[in-house]
């Protein structure tokens, strides 16, 4: 009996700003579930404003951080430069510096930029071509990590395949393959010195 008298003084407290003639069955059982139970009110599964702004917080800080570093790179690597169409601005890099160089002294230095060789024609193509290659080439010049001396990617290798195709198609129409999607050979492989001379 001594241990219920706790109990039953918070029932009484609990229910004493209950008007008995308002007073539902619920509203009683609400007060003794409250009054019986010794476990803290459940919390719904959402943080605290605090523990939330703190995670934006945080959220806000790393997404500077990595704003901050891209934007530096950016600047630093002369970013702007490869949103040009001047072949210069590929030399920014000194690994690019040689096929520059043997890119003067092709047959093709006269009629053709990087651009038009290595990325493609169509408009959205050729941002998105520029985007994968801007920020791959930025993140390997950045970190060191490409072999040396520096190989095109299967990717980039088709790109240049078709500008190939594009732009010499009436003299090799008759050299592709005869069914869609069947391999051809690659242009580069008899005539690797015409964008890049004596590599």
């Amino acid at each position: 009996m001594h241990e219920e008298e706790p109990k039953l003084r918070r029932i009484e407290q609990a229910s004493g700003d209950l008007d008995p003639a308002r007073a539902s069955l619920g509203d009683a059982n609400s007060i003794i579930v409250r009054a019986v139970s010794d476990e803290p009110p459940e919390r719904s599964g959402r943080p605290s404003s605090r523990a939330a702004g703190v995670g934006w917080g945080l959220a806000a800080i790393a997404a500077g951080v990595f704003f901050g570093l891209g934007l530096f790179t950016f600047a630093y690597g002369d970013g702007a430069a490869y949103l040009q169409d001047d072949p210069s601005g590929c030399a920014n890099c000194h690994v690019m510096q040689e096929h520059h160089d043997a890119w003067q002294k092709s047959s093709h230095a006269r009629v053709a930029t990087c651009n038009d060789c290595h990325l493609r024609h169509d408009f959205l193509g050729k941002w998105l071509t520029k985007a994968d290659n801007g920020f791959f080439h930025s993140l390997a010049f950045t970190t060191g990590a490409f072999p040396d001396p520096i190989r095109i990617k299967p990717r980039n290798r088709r790109v240049a395949q078709d500008a190939c195709l594009g732009c010499h198609a009436q003299h090799v129409y008759a050299v592709l393959p005869a069914v869609e999607g069947d391999e051809a050979l690659l242009c580069a492989h008899c005539h690797g010195d015409v964008g890049h001379a004596q590599r």
